[in-house]
């Protein structure tokens, strides 16, 4: 997680290009905690909050608190806040991390504690007593994270996102770049993560949900819940690049291969990439720079580096095993995240 910690790394970039977590999988949380002895709505907090998307989501709860080791991801979920509720003033956010939130969470106050998309990164032996400090008794944990992306119309482009995103491969992949063992535990769906009890936590057993769909990861256990995938959106062809752009993976890459930014340009679909006359401006999402003109929003499809070369191997893929696929920068595609969420208590 320490890339998103660096200076270097563009928190308004990270937000724009995010996919946003469904109400849906709030309400399971939600009722989850409701159906536990003691369930109180006084108080949450969101760890490794980010930008404070997840947070938000927290508005059933009187005071609702984000605590984020990186002071530009901060920034920007202050911002965040103000923008998106008439009374920010019950969200309140400070520096800080998961395994250590004496400063920011009192003994036995906090009513839930979540974490999106960063429990992957925690020191258990740490984290489950720190969380078992924090919890009022009655207290509820929920983690989660998004896995790999799917690309649900074209099933056969999985293998080439896997080889892209797990692989080893300097010139066509970023997988050795991803942080692990952290990455690998996100890829495994959470199912590493040990029990409380591991560390004489007194919380109950983990209850882990997947929320896969009918493609159910062979190492899931075969008595977990399943269900329907719930974090799915439709975006541009040029939108899925921009998510591309927010990877750690990459960022890390680039740092260590700069010289790949400068690769020769990647000439498919490059003519009608560049004379498609749909283009929207207006929503644009940032990549390298914040497009300020049609101009500069044109260059965010453009040249060699490796997240293009994927992006376009997935458009060439998608091209070819699906015909009358429309594959342009603003064409439309959907995309789909498997969601893996591991709950417990703190009993009363």
């Amino acid at each position: 997680m320490s890339t998103f910690a660096k200076s270097t790394f563009n928190a308004l970039v990270y937000s724009a290009s995010r996919p946003t977590y469904p109400t849906e999988l709030f309400e399971h949380i939600f009722a989850f905690h409701r159906a536990g002895k003691n369930a109180q709505w006084e108080r949450a907090a969101d760890l490794g909050c980010g930008t404070g998307q997840a947070t938000l989501q927290l508005h059933p709860f009187k005071e609702v608190l984000g605590v984020e080791p990186s002071a530009g991801m901060l920034e920007k979920a202050r911002a965040y806040a103000a923008s998106k509720v008439a009374d920010p003033s019950k969200f309140k956010f400070v520096q800080g991390s998961a395994e250590d939130t004496s400063k920011a969470i009192a003994e036995n106050s906090a009513d839930l504690i979540v974490a999106a998309q960063a429990a992957h990164w925690f020191d258990w032996s740490k984290v489950w007593p720190e969380t078992y400090r924090a919890l009022r008794p009655g207290g509820t944990v929920a983690f989660w994270i998004y896995a790999e992306f799917r690309l649900p119309q074209f099933p056969t482009l999985g293998e080439k996102i896997t080889a892209y995103a797990q692989g080893t491969d300097p010139k066509a992949s970023v997988g050795s770049h991803f942080q692990r063992p952290g990455r690998t535990i996100l890829e495994r769906h959470l199912v590493d993560v040990p029990e409380p009890s591991e560390f004489g936590v007194k919380l109950e057993p983990l209850h882990r949900v997947f929320f896969c769909g009918d493609e159910v990861p062979p190492f899931v256990p075969k008595e977990s819940p399943i269900h329907p995938v719930l974090m799915r959106t439709e975006m541009r062809w040029r939108d899925l690049l921009a998510y591309f752009r927010t990877w750690s993976a990459l960022h890390t890459y680039h740092e260590r291969y700069p010289e790949d930014l400068t690769s020769p340009e990647d000439t498919r679909f490059l003519e009608e990439d560049l004379s498609s006359d749909s283009e929207d401006t207006s929503k644009c999402l940032v990549v390298f720079v914040i497009c300020m003109s049609a101009d500069s929003c044109k260059g965010d499809v453009r040249g060699g580096d490796i997240a293009i070369r994927f992006w376009k191997d997935l458009r060439e893929g998608a091209a070819k095993t699906s015909p009358g696929a429309t594959v342009g920068i603003n064409d439309v595609v959907r995309v789909e995240w498997p969601v893996a969420l591991i709950m417990t208590r703190k009993s009363c």
